[in-house]
């Protein structure tokens, strides 16, 4: 990857924790779902995010376009704070250009698009958030529509008068409406027929050169995260267990869990040649028995980093290779062979 002077997102140390309410007596389990998360993501690439469901991959997107506070950290984007707690009227005028440039492409369209609205009105709305006049609208939304590969006559026509595929278009065609610098899709094919998903992801890809777009991908389908991804994060229990450009990550993994996500890919027989020349043997890759899912702890007092009673590595009870350290402590998320891994078999000694 290119080094580049300062990244446009950086997410630094962002945490972010929810109360589940349990039995009749008013009690309640607090769920981690993002953990010491830090990551930059530089002008026109695309981090692909990636891990089992419940990971806290969601929550992370949400943070990161604004919709949801963290508990503690902040993101920055071009180095000023998002999540800052002065109020002052520079922050306010921030926030308010902050609503043209960053954007989100959800999983499901009908989570952006109101159902009694026209799509028209629908893809317009951002730009009326940005003050822009009613024939500058009418004219982008008419652009866009062509763009994404729907007829610019078609905004008068409602949200279920769309196939799928159509309606993940619309919502596309909805989140580049301001042309933003930076986009989180958040699982944008996984609802999508195969043939569908194909066609979304090669949109995605043209948009990105066509508006010189900045994504953070996010998807559990390893196949498009390596279509996609320039630099892909791998995220196990809300922590960031491993980050390394795309070729790299599949060519040689070195966290245990991003062994494990690569292992469980199918295999097609008779292999494909491609495969045959990844460094880890599938057949023999054997984890102990967990429980995946974030973690929970019952003392709200307890610091956010602490995973069950007490600290220690979130993947110890299912990893072939654990330490008697991994369940005393932490990892730390170090520098190592161009990459960043939280465990221990590659901390200094």
């Amino acid at each position: 990857m290119a080094v580049m002077e300062h990244p446009l997102i950086r997410l630094q140390g962002i945490e972010r924790s929810f109360k589940q309410r349990q039995g009749l007596w008013g009690g309640h389990n607090i769920i981690y779902a993002v953990r010491d998360f830090s990551v930059d993501i530089f002008r026109g690439f695309t981090l692909g995010v990636v891990g089992e469901s419940g990971c806290g991959k969601s929550t992370l997107a949400r943070m990161a376009v604004g919709l949801l506070m963290p508990d503690s950290g902040d993101v920055f984007v071009e180095e000023k704070p998002l999540y800052t707690k002065k109020a002052h009227e520079d922050y306010v005028a921030f926030r308010r250009g902050l609503a043209g440039r960053v954007q989100m492409i959800f999983q499901d369209p009908s989570s952006s698009l109101n159902p009694r609205m026209r799509i028209g009105e629908s893809i317009a709305e951002p730009l009326l958030c940005v003050s822009r006049t009613d024939a500058f609208t009418h004219q982008s939304v008419q652009r866009i529509l062509t763009l994404v590969g729907l007829d610019p006559d078609a905004t008068e026509r409602y949200p279920h008068e769309f196939s799928g595929g159509q309606r993940q278009r619309i919502s596309i065609a909805r989140a580049l409406i301001t042309r933003p610098d930076f986009v989180v899709c958040d699982e944008p094919t996984s609802s999508l027929d195969a043939s569908v998903q194909s066609q979304v992801l090669n949109l995605l890809r043209e948009m990105q050169k066509e508006f010189k777009l900045t994504y953070m991908f996010i998807s559990h389908d390893l196949a498009v995260i390596r279509h996609m991804s320039d630099r892909i994060a791998v995220m196990y229990q809300g922590f960031l267990v491993e980050e390394a450009d795309a070729e790299l990550l599949f060519g040689e993994p070195h966290h245990p869990y991003t062994r494990l996500l690569l292992a469980s890919v199918p295999e097609i027989e008779p292999p494909n040649a491609a495969m045959q020349d990844m460094p880890m043997g599938r057949k023999s890759i054997s984890f102990h028995k967990g429980t995946p899912g974030a973690a929970t702890q019952k003392d709200e007092h307890t610091p956010i980093l602490t995973y069950g009673i007490k600290a220690r590595c979130p993947f110890s009870m299912r990893c072939p290779q654990v330490m008697q350290q991994c369940h005393k402590a932490l990892p730390e998320l170090i520098p190592f062979d161009s990459r960043r891994v939280r465990c221990f078999l590659y901390s200094a000694p």
